[in-house]
């Protein structure tokens, strides 16, 4: 069924791939930011243009998505799916925007860990993502959204663990809330990467 519907390009298939790239770009910088936390103010706005990047893809994609009347899938999905890998961009910029805005000076191990799973998050969704041109081998998909969702609970965990030793740090009470505001961004920005997942596995049983 799928593939009577399919346009002759694979031009939202690229889209979803250069949203995916400049995504896990943006992540592994934040993480490499926070594991060497140096040159903070160059390495945000180094990040900050990735974003860019990420946004003018995006807007691109939604662009085509409206003068195209063939689509691959379902044109609410694809909308999903843009809008979603976006929210994980702009969630990692918002993350190291804030270690800038609120003049942290040295990073923590529980932001670091929380990174590290957001970079394993998004290169799972890169993975996901391209294998959607493989519709017909669904469970090589179901099986990267399941790794998608296994990882977001992992961070649950380790968003959980992080916040219980950071309010027993003794730490002043406004650096609590500055870094509570970082580990609950970096782990939305997870959330979201499940949210790709959703969609994609809504995608995958509709039409495999």
């Amino acid at each position: 069924m799928l593939e009577k519907l399919m346009p002759k390009s694979d031009e939202f298939f690229d889209d979803f791939d250069a949203q995916c790239a400049v995504t896990v770009e943006g992540a592994r910088m934040l993480h490499a930011l926070l594991s060497d936390y140096k040159d903070v103010a160059t390495r945000v706005q180094a990040l900050k243009d990735v974003e860019h990047r990420g946004d003018e893809v995006t807007h691109a994609a939604f662009n085509r998505l409206h003068q195209q009347f063939i689509t691959p899938f379902d044109r609410g999905q694809i909308h999903s799916l843009l809008s979603r890998i976006d929210d994980v961009l702009d969630l990692t910029n918002a993350a190291a925007a804030r270690l800038q805005y609120y003049e942290i000076e040295s990073s923590l191990p529980d932001a670091t860990e929380l990174a590290r799973l957001l970079v394993l998050c998004t290169e799972k969704v890169r993975e996901v993502v391209a294998a959607l041109r493989l519709i017909k081998q669904p469970e090589q998909i179901l099986a990267g959204v399941k790794e998608i969702k296994r990882l977001e609970s992992e961070a649950d965990e380790a968003l959980r663990a992080g916040l219980g030793r950071l309010f027993k740090s003794g730490v002043d009470p406004l650096t609590v809330i500055k870094w509570k505001e970082i580990y609950d961004l970096i782990e939305m920005a997870t959330d979201k990467c499940q949210d790709v997942g959703n969609v994609i596995e809504g995608v995958v049983l509709e039409h495999s």
